[in-house]
């Protein structure tokens, strides 16, 4: 009995504690290898001298007629901020929609008429950029 005890092999660790983070760090050369190495091919490979039509400016197919600090009129920076202010608002909807499929019915029945109250308030938003010319381009 002894001897089969004495006999048995032990098992020993297939290396020590700093193999377990090995896929780890492969991971991490990778990580920094992927996004670095396009780049420096890119840096070898590109030509380093470029010519009168690469370096003027493209504006699709149509030759610059003025300077690129040209100013804009007011009425361009309204009807952006008028787009993002429906458009950020029409993104509540999908949370709206989402909820709205639930099974409750009586928060459904809350939540629809949330929403025409909200669609109501937008429309009139809508109505009064209107009536003061915010949408009109010249």
């Amino acid at each position: 009995m002894l001897w089969l005890q004495a006999t048995t092999p032990t098992a020993h660790p297939i290396g020590g504690p700093s193999t377990a983070y090995l896929p780890v760090m492969v991971f991490f050369v990778f990580a920094a290898i992927f996004p670095v190495l396009p780049l420096v091919l890119g840096r070898f490979l590109r030509p380093w001298k470029y010519q009168k039509d690469k370096m003027r400016p493209y504006e699709c197919g149509i030759d610059p007629e003025t300077g690129a600090h040209e100013r804009f009129t007011v009425r361009y920076y309204i009807v952006a901020m008028l787009f993002l202010i429906f458009d950020v608002e029409t993104i509540f909807l999908l949370p709206w929609a989402i909820i709205f499929m639930g099974n409750d019915f009586s928060f459904t029945k809350f939540a629809l008429i949330e929403m025409f109250v909200f669609i109501g308030i937008l429309v009139v938003g809508y109505y009064y950029a209107w009536r003061k010319g915010a949408l009109e381009w010249a």
